[in-house]
């Protein structure tokens, strides 16, 4: 296992097993019949991972989606187990390297779009609005102002960007003309459903979720799989109701803060990414820790 100074996780590695595939935040595992996911501490913003991660944030991640996969249990999802008393054997001599971050799940087939639902106006959706009056080509009304609460939800889907590439916005037709009508509408309903079900659950522990995205598989039966992570501080806007006002950008409890930062130095959204300072690591983590602990109502330890 690789760490930074700060003992956030960066790489790891597994004895016996071939080299993981390596995504932004997580290592993927081959074992056969089922996948290993692995959340480790990196952190990714504008689609490039960052040379330092953040302490502890692969286990806050790994146990939120495990959470939200047991409060949307209506949908189907890929996990198996996080346990890792239950693992297989070739994995028990890193057990402890894997707790809390890492889950055994089904393999399903991974369809190569975003599924983005969007509650607010903020972000990407804010800047194409003041242009346009429009969000991913879905015309809106006039009056919006950033961070206000939408009319209804919006479903915004984008490209699933390979590593160092950005994502890009999909239209509902293009969205059709490449899955089909009936699974691309199966798509946007089932996502905002996610999305409406948890929004509510986390009004209620005075969290706003302005916005986020889904990534859906299929399994051998062709069901739809809710798969990936689910609701983290990385795939969504979390905004805490306390401070929420229209106008502007709420304090938010998510990877913002380092965008933010990001480009207040100017940074060019292209690799080389600089070295998170000390300071912006730890409110970082601050904030996901917030966020976690907000949502499940539990201490992080």
């Amino acid at each position: 296992m690789k760490y930074d100074k700060n003992r956030a996780l960066i790489e790891s590695a597994i004895p016996g097993l071939p080299a993981p595939r390596r995504g932004k935040v997580r290592d993927l595992y081959d074992l056969g019949d089922r996948l290993l996911l692995v959340a480790t501490d990196r952190i990714s913003a504008f689609d490039v991972v960052m040379p330092n991660g953040i302490p502890d944030k692969g286990r806050i991640l790994n146990s939120l989606s495990v959470f939200w996969f047991g409060l949307l249990d209506g949908m189907p999802n890929h996990l198996i187990s996080a346990d890792v008393d239950a693992y297989p054997a070739e994995l028990q001599g890193v057990k402890e390297d894997l707790r809390g971050r890492s889950m055994l799940v089904k393999k399903v087939s991974i369809i190569p779009f975003e599924c983005i639902v969007r509650g607010y106006l903020t972000g990407s959706g804010w800047k194409e609005y003041q242009k346009s009056r429009t969000v991913n080509s879905q015309p809106l009304r006039d009056g919006y102002q950033n961070g206000s609460k939408l009319d209804s939800v919006l479903f915004t889907p984008s490209t699933k960007a390979e590593l160092g590439e950005h994502d890009l916005p999909v239209t509902a037709a293009e969205l059709e003309s490449a899955l089909g009508q009936a699974q691309a509408r199966k798509l946007a309903d089932v996502s905002i459903r996610c999305y409406s079900k948890a929004a509510d659950y986390a009004a209620a522990c005075g969290v706003i979720i302005a916005d986020t995205k889904f990534e859906f598989g299929t399994d051998a039966s062709g069901r739809l799989v809710l798969a990936d992570e689910v609701l983290t501080p990385d795939s969504s806007r979390f905004w805490p109701q306390a401070s929420y006002a229209v106008g502007g950008n709420p304090p938010s409890l998510d990877k913002q803060f380092v965008r933010d930062w990001l480009d207040g130095i100017r940074f060019n959204h292209q690799p080389p990414a600089p070295v998170l300072p000390d300071e912006v690591v730890a409110k970082t983590r601050a904030k996901y820790v917030e966020a976690y602990e907000k949502l499940t109502k539990k201490c992080f330890v």
